[in-house]
């Protein structure tokens, strides 16, 4: 049986008139009774893991397992990984331009159209272009027969030259001769041996060939003047020949820029060009994807403490959620991605305020699926293993 608290209640009498000192003694010893009766203490109420061991030990046992369930997921589907959905497909995209004017006879491509290394884009008229190209053949021909006219004339010229310095030669010793049959003449009349007539002849002879000796050298010299001038008219035949040459060389290359082709595989994108429409040289007539694309993801400098090239990175495109991709950090860049823009923030300011940046990653994804178009600024969901997964 459990003990109760016992109150017993306090009567006060009124005391009637003429009785008030009894009925006052009467209050008192109430109160006396009341005081002398034994207090039962109050029972103290069990705590609840008392009252209810075995759903304190469930309860226990619960929590325990969520916080373990919790941090087991975090360590194998959180923590080793680190992702972004900034991330976008990219690519060395560049605009298609003829190198030289002229009207357009075909157009073997449509949009959006795969080509490989070699196949031809657009075709630009070649006539005006083949013609100037056989003019410079034609002149090619002239200056290699100007050339060998000149080679002709330069060993016509060195024969002459030849002939002339025999002929110098032989009235050389002519005039040897001549100035010693006139010397002994002149000794014969001084000696009275000789006659006047034989001093005069040798005299007149010694002259004759004086001035054969002078003409043979003239002749020498003009004989190399002709030469000079030959070797003279072959160089310039040779520098017509260099300049036809090139012509020719010119005129063969804009022959070739009539057709533009494709110098890496890839597709053709918003494509301008029409037959029968003029080109301009540089204008652009398409613009050209290559197929050699990669993702570019802009993670946080946050993102990058263990981020290293050559990590394995499963990547989602938005565009294709059934197509997981796998592919691996190629680099990261040196730098923010504003640091490279065309104006770069400054931050030397009394209201900077602290932002974090973004860092763009390479990957390299290691095989495109085929079935589905993907093209530069597609949106991708990267996520990279950055540490071991337990």
């Amino acid at each position: 049986m459990t003990n109760q608290k016992v109150s017993q209640p306090i009567v006060l009498h009124e005391p009637p008139d003429g009785q008030g000192e009894t009925a006052e003694q009467q209050n008192i010893e109430a109160k006396e009774r009341v005081t002398a009766l034994p207090v039962q203490p109050e029972q103290k109420r069990k705590s609840l893991l008392r009252r209810h061991p075995l759903g304190s030990l469930v309860a226990a046992v619960l929590v325990a397992a969520a916080l373990g369930a919790g941090y087991y997921t975090w360590k194998i589907y959180f923590y080793p990984y680190e992702s972004t959905d900034d991330a976008f497909v990219d690519a060395r995209s560049f605009a298609v331009a003829a190198q030289v004017q002229g009207y357009v006879s075909d157009v073997p491509v449509t949009d959006n159209q795969h080509v490989n290394t070699g196949d031809t884009i657009l075709q630009i008229d070649p006539r005006d272009f083949q013609i100037a190209l056989d003019q410079a053949n034609g002149q090619i021909a002239s200056a290699k027969a100007a050339i060998n006219t000149a080679d002709a004339q330069i060993a016509v010229a060195t024969a002459a030259v030849d002939e002339a310095r025999a002929q110098q030669n032989s009235a050389s010793a002519a005039l040897d001769f001549a100035q010693q049959q006139s010397t002994r003449e002149d000794e014969l009349v001084r000696s009275g041996a000789g006659s006047q007539q034989a001093q005069q002849q040798a005299a007149s002879a010694l002259k004759q060939d004086q001035a054969a000796l002078t003409q043979a050298q003239a002749s020498v010299v003009s004989a190399l003047k002709s030469e000079a001038a030959a070797v003279a008219q072959k160089e310039s035949a040779t520098a017509s020949l260099t300049q036809a040459q090139a012509a020719a060389e010119e005129a063969a290359q804009n022959l070739k820029y009539t057709k533009i082709v494709a110098e890496q595989p890839g597709r053709v994108v918003q494509l301008t060009g029409s037959k029968g429409q003029f080109l301009d040289a540089g204008q652009a007539i398409a613009m050209f994807v290559p197929d050699d694309i990669w993702v570019t993801a802009n993670f946080k400098e946050t993102q990058l403490d263990d981020m290293r090239p050559g990590q394995p990175v499963t990547l989602t495109i938005d565009a294709y959620p059934d197509h997981v991709l796998h592919g691996h950090v190629a680099s990261v860049q040196p730098g923010s991605g504003t640091a490279f823009s065309l104006l770069p923030a400054q931050n030397a300011t009394g209201n900077y305020v602290k932002v974090t940046q973004r860092v763009p990653v390479k990957i390299l994804v290691h095989d495109w699926p085929k079935d589905v178009s993907i093209g530069p600024g597609m949106s991708v969901d990267p996520t990279v293993t950055v540490r071991p997964v337990d």
